[in-house]
């Protein structure tokens, strides 16, 4: 298949970089793009063969993505994953029926997000001879990565803090990565991997220039489902932000090849208060943020105190009118509980943020009732601890009071 990649760009300053090698970050430290000659594109390939294609999952949107030889698509069966409306949850969060949906990305391979970003990752490596991986993760970054170079045949080695989800790490390990725990957070991790003069090749968040890619696809999805259209606004737990910023870039490329004209969504960032740099650098008007100290919170995947493209994230939050807020871990766990029990679906707690900041932002103006709103779920919520059971039956003298 052709590749309508034309090179990668420097996200700062839009020097140029020749595509077809191994990169990892420009020459100013800043994530590389990857740009794709459009034009042709929307000369060769028409809309509706994406709409027909019977390609797994995100692999459907391959003119719009980086691999050109079929044969280094790694695959795990990818889906298109549901769009799921929140029905008896609505009314608890402030709005009425059907006007807040759920892109639940749990259904994807090793559960969560990551496959998409990781997928195109270890695709590209493939494509471009790289034998050794290694990651820093909070969790499910590093699962995905596992799985995906396990099936490449590509060796990995993954470092996560010592205090990410037990679930997370043994089934990094048992698919087939070289995992170690660390005595600190994910950045420390990130440390060890840079400074380490072994064979590994880096594939951090943003470090490299195709994990933005496969979050791109999404957007593409999303877009698709909605009949080519978008929501009012879009709630999105952000962390090291690829899914915003990819997103965002998908959007974009939508609208120049001319598949969707629509208005485009407010991007709304959404951080935990034990770590929030990007919620602090949004109120302060600041380009960049600081570092977050002490971070702390249970949703592990949005752990991040400091981000690589935290200006791409704040860019693309400004540019589209959105904000940036944070959520309590309590409200978080409420909320996780309250869907649980309303609607039967179990969000992760970094999904479950989403909906807090959607209900204070009801409660607060930033959004209206009536706005079509499109949450975030980006794992399955049985990959974190959950309530412990504590009731328990003796069969031989039932006590039927009890129920």
């Amino acid at each position: 298949m052709k590749s309508y990649v034309s090179h990668l760009e420097c996200s700062l300053t839009g020097k140029r970089y020749d595509s077809g090698v191994v990169h990892t970050v420009s020459e100013e430290g800043k994530p590389l793009l990857v740009k794709y000659d459009l034009t042709a594109l929307k000369e060769e390939f028409p809309r509706s063969r994406i709409e027909e294609s019977v390609e797994p999952g995100f692999w459907k949107y391959a003119p719009l993505l980086p691999v050109s030889n079929p044969k280094n698509r790694i695959s795990l069966g990818e889906v298109i994953t549901p769009l799921v409306h929140l029905m008896d949850s609505a009314a608890f969060l402030g709005c009425g029926s059907g006007r807040v949906t759920v892109k639940d990305e749990s259904r994807l391979p090793t559960g969560s997000f990551k496959a998409r970003g990781l997928g195109l990752a270890v695709s590209m490596a493939k494509e471009l001879g790289v034998l050794h991986l290694a990651i820093p993760t909070n969790g499910n970054a590093g699962s995905a990565l596992a799985a995906y170079a396990s099936r490449a045949g590509i060796k990995t080695t993954v470092l996560c803090p010592d205090d990410t989800p037990e679930i997370n790490v043994r089934e990094t390990s048992i698919q087939g990565a070289n995992t170690h725990l660390v005595n600190g957070l994910i950045g420390e991790c990130g440390d060890i991997i840079s400074e380490g003069d072994l064979d590994w090749f880096p594939v951090s968040t943003l470090k490299e220039p195709y994990r933005i890619e496969g979050k791109k696809t999404m957007g593409l999805e999303l877009a698709e489902q909605m009949n080519w259209k978008l929501p009012d606004v879009i709630f999105y737990p952000t962390g090291g932000g690829t899914g915003i910023i990819g997103m965002w870039k998908g959007f974009h490329e939508l609208l120049e090849l001319g598949w969707m004209d629509c208005e485009l969504p407010r991007m709304v960032a959404v951080q935990s208060t034990g770590c929030a740099p990007i919620v602090k650098a949004w109120k302060e008007e600041k380009e960049f943020a600081d570092f977050w100290e002490g971070a702390e919170t249970i949703s592990s995947g949005i752990r991040v105190p400091s981000a690589l493209g935290d200006f791409l994230i704040l860019e693309a939050v400004r540019s589209s009118g959105g904000f940036a807020i944070s959520v309590t871990d309590e409200e978080t766990l409420k909320i996780q509980n309250e869907i649980g029990k309303r609607d039967g679906f179990l969000m992760c707690p970094e999904g479950a943020a989403t909906a807090v900041a959607y209900q204070k932002s009801i409660d607060e103006g930033l959004v209206s009732p009536e706005d079509h709103v499109v949450l975030f779920n980006t794992a399955t919520g049985l990959k974190y601890p959950l309530p412990e059971v504590i009731s328990r039956i003796d069969k031989s003298d039932v006590d039927y009071s009890i129920f």
